[in-house]
């Protein structure tokens, strides 16, 4: 639950956003940089708000119907501090699902390993043509987003390299 903390959290650190509004930043820009899957916005907005981390309040633009709106509070915004500082300390060994192929290999026929392991290549460079062009779509007030842009094509990178070497030595 601390990834969807941190995430509602910081999204209203730009300002009250009512809920329809989170969720449409959540589904359109940063479900494309972040793997968190949301089910239910509303949900985690109530809790935060009975823990006193954010508040609600009823707004309404022209003739629509009244729109709950969403701000941090002072208790809220120690906590995201708190989280983000939590997050850029935090450090887990990665660990990928290949690895257990990996660890049974011995048993695999080399020829479909190398195709197996060739067609995952030829995917995560894919992944890598996907990720790149995100970069053109990003506007000017999103440059933090070319942070995770380039965090992820590196990461990409280091796997289509690991995999070379693999594909080499496999006998």
């Amino acid at each position: 639950m601390i990834e969807n903390e941190l995430l509602f959290l910081g999204l209203l650190k730009d300002g009250p956003k009512h809920g329809y509004e989170i969720k449409r930043v959540i589904e359109e820009e940063l479900s494309a940089f972040v793997g968190l899957k949301i089910k239910s916005i509303y949900y985690p907005l109530k809790r935060m708000e009975k823990l006193g981390l954010i508040s609600k309040d009823v707004g309404r633009e022209g003739k629509w119907p009244e729109k709950f709106v969403y701000s941090l509070t002072s208790k809220g915004e120690k906590i995201f501090e708190h989280l983000i500082t939590e997050s850029f300390l935090t450090i887990e060994r990665p660990y990928f699902k290949l690895d257990l192929s990996l660890y049974f290999i011995q048993y695999v026929d080399k020829s479909m390993a190398k195709r197996q392991l060739g067609g995952r290549i030829r995917f995560l460079k894919r992944i890598k043509r996907n990720i790149a062009n995100l970069k053109v779509k990003i506007k000017p007030t999103q440059k933090h987003l070319l942070v995770i842009i380039d965090h992820d094509l590196d990461l990409v990178d280091a796997e289509i390299k690991s995999l070379d070497r693999l594909v080499k030595v496999i006998a």
